[in-house]
């Protein structure tokens, strides 16, 4: 069984490799599987005007690429004038991914084919009482996708697993995880993959939220330079992308800003965390606080906010003012240009920005653009599948071509 932990650092450039005719052949198919991904369905000529190669260069690329499995007719062309074309696209087929979101309230688990397609999922709370409970739970969760996919775990290329927390390599476990108790138990993730019998990655939750929502939901098409995501929920985390890469740190700890702690209470006492004084806990606090009765989850108080209850209104209102210590650090920090506000908590941004905006305005200069998430809760589980596609990809590309060389 093949298994593999990595930290969270992306791999820099692979070293530099001598030159071959098979390497020039690979790197002329794996440009014109990359167009036909990027592009859409396209001609043998048309491919032959975008990359510039020969069309009985394309013509043997696309070939060894149908051969392979990693291509495959897409219909014909028929223009006015002139004979048919074959269209061809990436074969989506060749090869499932999986993603899986860990969160302290619910587990989300889904499966994609190549083309980014998701052909499976499952979305059930979270109901382990220990953490080798929660890992089982994530195991039965990612079987029956993968089973209603009518996929064996021989078919998963390539799994993420976002999780709330920073990878460890040495200790093999997460830091920080402090929503899921016993969850930086060393041997959890070897836990999962053996039961998953694929290779995984383990994966920031906030990290791959903000690579979700930058490709795929509010970054999208912005033209944002440094795109932070801010995950609020039972946790609260940063992921950041610069000029469309992830940023994670020298040990993955980038965005941890929740860690931060806050000034003295007036009283004295210790002022907490961010985290403590702004995630979903603290909504509810300061509610019960405030004189609203219980129990309360912090979708009841911001639900009842939005219906104009004064008490639950205050209690957004302060935790807007705390949020925004995360935001004015993160701001000083990144100098991001634009914000966007996701989780659970971020669900209810209707309520969260404008007082946001008002108490970081007060707290800094800088004034990044805020916006909420388009992705909402699925965040985290599509920018897992993202990351697994982006690895799985040249996976299938480097085995399937090796193959055929072998022939």
């Amino acid at each position: 069984m093949s298994r593999d932990l990595p930290t969270a650092v992306p791999p820099g450039p692979a070293p530099a490799q001598p030159w071959n005719r098979q390497r020039l052949r690979s790197n002329n198919e794996w440009l014109l599987l990359e167009r036909l991904r990027l592009g859409g369905p396209s001609s043998r000529a048309q491919l032959a005007r975008d990359t510039g190669l020969s069309k009985p260069t394309v013509s043997a690329a696309l070939a060894a690429l149908e051969h392979a499995g990693l291509a495959r007719e897409a219909g014909r062309f028929v223009p006015e004038r002139g004979r048919a074309a074959v269209l061809y696209e990436p074969d989506p087929l060749a090869g499932h991914v999986l993603g899986v979101d860990i969160g302290r309230a619910r587990l989300r688990v889904a499966v994609a084919d190549l083309a980014g397609d998701i052909v499976a999922r499952r979305d059930i709370p979270n109901k382990g009482r220990t953490a080798n409970a929660v890992a089982d739970a994530v195991v039965a969760a990612a079987h029956g996708a993968t089973a209603e996919a009518g996929l064996t775990a021989a078919d998963i290329v390539h799994a993420v697993v976002g999780t709330p927390g920073v990878w460890d390599e040495q200790r093999r476990g997460v830091r920080y995880a402090t929503s899921l108790p016993g969850w930086g138990r060393p041997g959890l993730f070897d836990r999962i993959a053996d039961g998953l019998a694929t290779t995984i990655t383990v994966g920031n939750d906030a990290n791959l939220a903000a690579h979700g929502e930058y490709t795929l939901g509010a970054g999208r098409g912005s033209g944002s330079r440094m795109f932070a995501y801010v995950l609020v929920g039972t946790g609260l985390g940063v992921g950041v992308v610069k000029d469309g890469e992830p940023l994670v740190g020298a040990y993955g700890a980038l965005g941890e800003v929740g860690l931060v702690p806050l000034p003295p209470r007036p009283d004295g006492a210790p002022g907490g965390t961010i985290e403590q004084a702004a995630a979903a806990d603290a909504v509810v606090r300061t509610a019960l606080d405030l004189g609203m009765t219980g129990p309360l989850t912090a979708k009841e108080v911001f639900d009842a906010a939005r219906s104009g209850d004064p008490l639950a209104a205050t209690a957004v209102h302060r935790a807007a003012g705390q949020l925004a210590y995360a935001v004015a650090v993160l701001s000083a920090v990144l100098d991001p240009d634009l914000i966007v506000l996701g989780g659970g908590i971020g669900a209810s941004a209707d309520l969260l920005l404008d007082p946001l905006g008002q108490a970081l305005h007060h707290l800094s200069p800088m004034r990044p653009a805020l916006a909420p998430s388009r992705l909402g809760e699925e965040a985290v589980l599509l920018g897992a599948v993202a990351t697994a596609l982006d690895r799985a990809r040249v996976e299938v590309f480097e085995r399937r071509t090796a193959l055929g060389a072998e022939v």
